[in-house]
């Protein structure tokens, strides 16, 4: 594959906890020049993105990042407040806590209501595999397809470990055809992105897209 293509299907990233405006403007800057999918920022960051890049960047955003165990009513609010303030996408965290209790009608009533909140923006919806059995990833598969998704991510980029080409496969075998894939974590090479890119992701998010 060509690295402009790659590319295009990055979603360029800076989620560290003391990511400074200048580091958001330089990403912008990358995001721009080497036609990213989008740039994925902290929210506090969104309406500046905006006003200083206007429409030239999609922005993604996180909400419930990165531990996935706030209450809905405050990943809504934050779905709502990212929007406002410009996002055009949004990656949620399920909360680990309902997974692990096998709550997963409570996993699936939440993301239905961020679905909601989110209305005609991309959803996002991140699930941390690493912290998962292949049981849970697949019921997740379930719940991300019935609850009205558009993606399933592999993970926070925070956690233990990243995407692995199991959990793409995986993730194929057991979403619906309306879900795509988004791999992140750990992705740093152009040849890591076009081998998850060829086992069937749509997005890959990266901090590394500057460097390919």
């Amino acid at each position: 594959m060509k690295k402009t293509e790659i590319l295009s299907h990055v979603d360029h990233t800076q989620l560290k906890a003391y990511a400074s405006w200048e580091d958001i403007v330089q990403l912008c800057k990358e995001a721009i020049e080497l036609k990213t999918a989008s740039v994925c920022v902290p929210p506090c960051y969104i309406s500046k993105i905006r006003e200083a890049f206007g429409n030239q960047v999609r922005i993604c955003t996180v909400v419930g990042f990165p531990l996935g165990y706030s209450v809905t009513e405050a990943k809504v609010a934050e779905v709502k407040t990212a929007l406002k303030d410009g996002a055009d996408e949004i990656d949620m965290v399920v909360n680990l806590c309902d997974v692990k209790n096998r709550d997963y009608a409570a996993v699936e009533a939440e993301i239905q209501k961020l679905r909601e909140a989110a209305g005609d923006h991309i959803l996002k919806v991140i699930i941390e595999t690493c912290y998962l059995t292949d049981e849970e990833k697949t019921e997740l598969c379930r719940i991300v397809t019935a609850a009205g998704a558009d993606y399933i991510k592999t993970s926070t980029g925070f956690g233990t470990a990243g995407a692995e080409p199991k959990d793409i496969a995986l993730f194929k075998e057991h979403i619906g055809p309306s879900v795509k894939i988004k791999a992140a974590g750990g992705i740093r090479s152009a040849e890591a992105m076009e081998e998850f890119l060829k086992a069937g992701c749509d997005r890959i998010g990266s901090s590394s897209a500057a460097n390919i």
